[in-house]
């Protein structure tokens, strides 16, 4: 069956003179992603719906309509696992009008998995292709039937008949699918045309390029020019060609051309015209840019001249609801989500869709273009096809650097001499984590990588694999410490995080449920449907081309930042700056967040690698704010990133606002084990055996808040309670010996409550702090509380947010005053409900938080110390995990931290580098100690 646009396209050509044959005529005889199908007839042999006649949309793949087996590629990991192999039959029809007697007509393929024989009207159109991610095309001129209608057959084989194939495709760490999942096309040409052209367009405008040539006659030229994407055509410039030709090499010089980088991606329209006796036979058109790229060894990877570092990804070609069949809108959101991270490389383990290679050259972005082969290669026979259907595709791309000749071990050395034989460009090639050439690809370095490679090593060093991003491990999980370490390098050249997105598939056998094969497939910085994780926003922030040296606000701050420039090409006079200044309600106070003061900021010349002084004018009102956001954004408008600076510390903000109301007396009580403080129809009540919170109470009923404070990374014993009333406060006074000296409960008039502990204030060898006088390994530090993750409905708190942190994942947050409703999301995970930010797990720099209760008693706590961590419940562990996948959390529920660990990326977090380490604190004599003051108040809010 043909889709209606095709027939009617049909029958226009039918009816017409043919208008624009010069022109090569792309007609589909299928849709043009998995949201656009066409229905064709098929038959599958095994599993699901096998083995009856029934309709496949086409390009799909097949398990994801019903039909086979599902298969992941670590099959061969599991005792008598074999992965699934049936076969499907495809049938349609298309029609030849009268005016293509004499015409070359093509059949192309841009992916089938994995044998395919083609067969029109029972005839085979040419040998078997094997490999599943490339295209590939049949001659089928001498087998269509003019004006009839015409058979087509597709016999697809999911298993190949060559082991190598299968080795190198289907034992990897991906998903196996079969069908015919992208796009089938008839390519019409005139009898005399331009079969191929591949350029070598150079940065200074300088052009030549290399033409296959089929049925040249007498007195042939080629005519040639570029036109811009604003309509501007350049000099055209002709070379006359031989009768029967089969190749022709062209060549000039432009003057005026723009070149083609990540951050200006200009890009031209080549025109070549084929004329024969002043008559246009034949015209093609490729889109193309104007760049050089260079491998110095020992030094770099230079584009037009400037040394580059790659702020890459890996990315798989996938998306849920079609597998490996993708679209045109995927590629687009996949290539502007890389590039709103501040991504300048994106690299494949194959071939994707080349509607993504577009969007890399238009938005900008390196790619580097592998011949597949995961950890095992192809055969020389096929794998020398293989790397010619790669490179004649994918040739004139001006976003493609580098080709890859497989990965961890799947590279076939007799293929590397074609990379330069197909492409007239001379790209290099790299072997994906081998150091190999003039390049190291080292893939999951540890921070401290040393001799051979980023220490002592002599190659580039520029690792295609690094901070695996397992469920919610790793990418933006020390990120921070790798780039600062390895810029330091003059033979950096960048890298590349493992992965891009969660492969998660609707499995339609499994009540369209998304599936990513436990822990196989959910490596994403984004989820299966591109869901941001917090990951992104530290990425985006590490890897922003405009950076500040640190910078803390005070009374003396007078608006000077220091501005670093970390683009390749772009001066920071190109981009904008803007100011804006904000006041954070308290939890008491009935405001919203309010804008202050807004502005504009003046950045000076500042080239690529400077960093230069740059002055924001100050309002008179500044310091009666809050916080200080600075936004920066690019050429086009797109913003860099936001970033903001507390102007005032917590003690400093507090002090401005109305915490307790001196209405009322607060008491306090003693009966037996039990010590009450209470007012204002709220009480606290604490174990006086333990020192421990043992029940909250209020107007409106028990708050399960208890079993509190318990030390964190420290060893405390508590001692004894002392009780007293100051000025209608009543005080409760619990001294402990060890590591925490005292914790003052000051129970206020109108029943806030504040907590002040003094820890750590004297050097000790009774076991208080870890057993001494100095403690070399402190991941966590502070007190814990007891409340039932069950009655929490949502917070409210200011702070650095929206998302959790780790100790070494802190960047990607920043001041504002968030919300966020209850959720339980595992990341990577819960793909049935996947709510972003998550709920439970560390959050940093808090000032406020209110926590919403089932019973309507909200919760409030607030501190007057910086740098406080609110830590809330604990995150569960994926169901798939082989390992564990998160850090320790504290025992407890609730809990107000000076200290956090870090999340392991792959590696340990000991070869995480110094922000994945443990703190030390030594305790000296005389030293004041770490205080720790803390508001809690469980009456209503506002």
């Amino acid at each position: 069956m043909i889709k209606k646009f095709t027939t009617i396209a049909i029958l226009f050509l039918l009816a017409t003179p043919w208008s624009f044959a010069q022109e090569t005529e792309k007609i589909y005889l299928s849709g043009k992603g998995y949201d656009d199908t066409v229905e064709w007839d098929f038959y599958c042999s095994d599993g699901a719906n096998s083995q009856k006649w029934s309709k496949i949309g086409v390009p799909s793949q097949w398990e994801l309509q019903g039909f086979g087996e599902y298969t992941y590629g670590r099959w061969y990991k599991q005792r008598g696992k074999t992965p699934s192999d049936e076969t499907g039959h495809y049938k349609t029809t298309f029609n030849a009008p009268n005016d293509w007697e004499n015409k070359t007509i093509n059949i192309v393929f841009e992916g089938v998995m994995t044998d395919t024989k083609v067969m029109v009207n029972s005839q085979q159109a040419g040998d078997i292709h094997q490999g599943g991610f490339y295209r590939f095309k049949y001659n089928i001129s001498d087998k269509i039937e003019i004006g009839e209608e015409n058979t087509l057959e597709v016999f697809v084989s999911k298993h190949s008949e060559n082991h190598l194939v299968n080795a190198a495709e289907r034992k990897a760490d991906w998903w196996l699918f079969g069908g015919i999942y992208r796009p089938v096309f008839l390519e019409v040409l005139p009898e005399s045309h331009i079969a191929q052209v591949k350029v070598d367009p150079k940065a200074d405008g300088s052009f030549s390029a290399n033409l296959k040539l089929t049925n040249i006659g007498d007195d042939s030229v080629l005519r040639y020019f570029i036109t811009d994407m604003n309509g501007k055509k350049f000099p055209s410039y002709e070379t006359h060609i031989d009768k029967n030709a089969t190749t022709a090499s062209i060549s000039t010089q432009w003057e005026g051309v723009k070149p083609w980088t990540t951050e200006t991606p200009n890009l031209y329209d080549l025109t070549i015209e084929l004329i024969s006796s002043d008559k246009k036979i034949h015209t093609i058109t490729e889109r193309i840019g104007f760049r050089t790229v260079e491998v110095r060894p020992k030094d770099g990877i230079y584009v037009n001249g400037t040394k580059v570092i790659l702020k890459g990804v890996n990315r798989h070609t996938f998306w849920p609801e079609g597998g490996r069949a993708t679209s045109k809108e995927v590629s687009i959101l996949d290539a502007t989500l890389i590039k709103e991270m501040n991504m300048n490389a994106v690299r494949c383990h194959y071939p994707p869709d080349e509607h993504f290679i577009d969007a890399c050259d238009s938005l900008g972005i390196f790619f580097i273009d592998e011949l597949a082969g995961w950890q095992n290669a192809y055969d020389t026979e096929v794998g020398s096809k293989l790397v010619k259907e790669m490179i004649d595709r994918d040739v004139n791309h001006p976003s493609i650097i580098l080709w890859s000749n497989g990965n961890e071990g799947g590279w076939n050395y007799d293929i590397d001499p074609l990379f330069a034989k197909y492409d007239p460009q001379n790209r290099d090639v790299i072997h994906g984590w081998a150091d190999f050439d003039d390049i190291d690809t080292h893939h999951y370095p540890q921070y401290q990588t040393g001799v051979h490679r980023f220490n002592d090593g002599e190659k580039i060093f520029m690792p295609t694999e690094f901070l695996h991003g397992l469920y919610d491990e790793g990418h933006g999980a020390g990120l921070d410490d790798f780039w600062e370490k390895w810029t330091s390098s003059p033979l950096f050249a960048g890298g590349f995080l493992w992965a891009y997105n969660d492969d998660a598939v609707v499995r339609s056998d499994l009540n369209d449920s998304l599936d990513s094969d436990g822990q196989h497939a959910p490596d994403g910085i984004v989820g299966p449907f591109r869901e941001k994780e917090g990951s992104f926003f530290t990425i985006k922030e590490v890897w922003a081309p405009v950076q500040f040296e640190p910078l803390m606000i005070t009374k003396s701050f007078n608006g000077e930042l220091l501005v670093s420039n970390t683009y390749l090409y772009t001066n920071l006079d190109q981009c904008k700056m803007s100011y804006e200044v904000t006041t954070i309600p308290s939890p008491w106070d009935n405001e919203n967040v309010k804008s202050i003061a807004k502005g504009s900021i003046t950045l000076p010349s500042i080239q690529p690698g400077e960093t230069r002084k740059v002055k924001m004018e100050i309002p008179d009102n500044f310091f009666n704010g809050d916080v200080l956001s600075v936004t920066a954004t690019d050429r086009h408008g797109k913003e860099i990133y936001t970033w903001t600076w507390p102007i005032k510390q917590p003690e400093n903000y507090f002090s401005n606002k109305s915490i307790v109301s001196a209405t009322g007396k607060a008491t306090v009580q003693n009966n037996g084990n039990t010590v009450t403080l209470s007012a204002s129809n709220t009480s606290i009540s604490f174990n006086s055996t333990n020192g421990m919170v043992e029940k909250v109470e209020t107007a409106r009923g028990v708050l399960p808040f208890k079993n509190g404070p318990v030390p964190i990374g420290m060893k405390a014993k508590f001692d004894r309670f002392e009780t007293r009333t100051e000025n209608n406060i009543a005080v409760l006074t619990a001294w402990y010996k060890g590591g925490i000296d005292s914790i003052r409960w000051a129970m206020h008039p109108d029943g806030k409550i504040k907590m002040h502990m003094i820890s750590l204030n004297k050097a000790t060898n009774d076991g208080g702090f870890d057993g001494g006088y100095v403690s070399g390994s402190i991941d966590l530090w502070g007190i814990t509380f007891d409340f039932p993750e069950e009655e929490s409905t949502g917070i409210e708190w200011f702070g650095k947010g929206p998302y959790r942190v780790y100790r070494n994942r802190i960047k990607g947050t920043t001041y504002n005053l968030w919300q966020k409703d209850y959720n339980n999301t595992i990341t990577g995970e819960s793909f049935a409900n996947l709510e972003y930010p998550e709920f439970k797990g560390y959050h940093a720099n808090m000032y406020w938080a209110t926590i919403g209760t089932k019973n309507n008693v909200p919760m409030t706590f607030a501190t007057e110390n910086s740098n406080m961590f609110l830590r809330l419940f604990t995150p569960e562990e994926p169901a798939g995990a082989l390992r564990r996948s998160l850090p320790h959390f504290p025992e407890g529920d609730l809990s107000f931290l000076y200290e956090i660990n870090a999340i392991r990326a792959f590696k340990p977090t000991s070869q995480m580098g110094p922000q994945s380490e443990p703190s030390s604190i030594r305790i000296k004599k005389g030293d004041e100690g770490i205080s720790m003051k803390i508001w809690f108040d469980f009456t209503s809010k506002k």
